[in-house]
């Protein structure tokens, strides 16, 4: 713990493999108007947050991020209200809140406070521990922002998740099955088979031994949560008039997408930070209609071996930090 100016913090001075992340003390924000400091008990680890730590890579150099080193990263967290940045926030201090901080953008928050915007918080859920909801907020908002805002989801025919057993998947199967999606077919490998079925899949395919194209047929919506350059391979699952929705860069390839007749919603549409969203999905994880699932927990200080276990793959569900113990 640092001084009243100062914190334990995550920080990075260099890109690179996880031995970059540093655990050092740092200057303690402080929150200006309409913003709050958050006391933090727990820190989401994000797919954005390895790809930072490594300068994005995966990304053409005309959309990378313009941050620069040194950099504490993290924008998932789970707290309490432990100073306010004025009268007008809507927040009282000690109340517990969770949200998805400044995104797009630098959020900071591996660290034992973070300073938010008071409108990105939304108020956490008794039902849930702090680890939980902290794995919440930016592959919720994801899944939640990508139906609901972009597509303006209302039910259909049958709906592929490719990547389910991941962050945002597994929240994109749950609420698809909420709006009433006629089957969801989850696809990951055998060893989520159980995991998925308990959270309401349909179907599931195990890409590992049947390509995805020749197990389903005549799919409405694919939401494609891998990417990469074989997603063009998953199109022929779709029936004519079917949408994809990537969440991550891929090869769809446009032309053939286009002979088949499928729409690709490709473009620079992207989750961001929103209180009144969020509140939606506290809404659905405090009566139980919604779950979350934490792959595996970390504490702060070894936030560089939460990255190695990221990059291992085969998550099922959210790798969390714990910053209060």
């Amino acid at each position: 713990m640092g001084t009243g100016t100062t914190m334990r913090a995550v920080r990075l001075h260099a890109f690179g493999e996880p031995e970059v992340l540093v655990y050092e003390e740092v200057p303690r924000p402080v929150p200006g108007p309409g913003e709050v400091l958050v006391r933090v008990h727990a820190a989401g680890v994000n797919p954005l947050d390895w790809y930072a730590r490594q300068g994005f890579p995966n990304l053409p150099r005309d959309r990378r991020p313009p941050w620069r080193p040194p950099l504490v990263l993290g924008s998932d967290v789970s707290g309490t209200v432990a100073a306010l940045g004025g009268p007008d926030t809507g927040w009282r201090v000690g109340e517990e809140v969770f949200g998805l901080v400044r995104f797009p953008g630098l959020s900071s928050g591996y660290a034992e406070y973070v300073v938010a915007p008071a409108a990105a918080l939304a108020r956490k859920p008794a039902s849930l521990g702090h680890l939980e909801a902290a794995a919440v907020p930016m592959a919720g908002l994801t899944a939640y922002q990508f139906l609901h805002r972009y597509l303006g989801y209302a039910g259909g025919g049958p709906a592929v998740v490719n990547g389910a057993a991941g962050g945002v998947g597994h929240f994109a199967l749950q609420l698809l099955r909420l709006a009433r999606a006629e089957e969801v077919v989850a696809v990951a490998s055998g060893r989520h088979e159980e995991f998925l079925r308990g959270l309401g899949a349909d179907r599931f395919v195990d890409y590992t031994r049947t390509p995805v194209a020749e197990a389903v047929h005549d799919a409405d919506l694919l939401f494609d949560t891998v990417g990469g350059p074989d997603a063009h391979r998953l199109l022929p699952a779709l029936r004519r008039g079917g949408r994809v929705v990537p969440v991550y860069l891929g090869d769809y390839r446009p032309q053939r997408a286009a002979e088949l007749g499928v729409v690709l919603h490709e473009g620079l549409w992207q989750v961001r930070s929103s209180g009144a969203d969020l509140a939606e999905l506290a809404a659905l994880l405090a009566d139980g209609r919604l779950r979350v699932a934490l792959d595996s927990t970390y504490p702060l200080p070894e936030a560089a071996a939460a990255h190695r276990r990221a990059e291992r793959g085969h998550i099922q569900g959210k790798i969390v930090l714990r910053v209060r113990e």
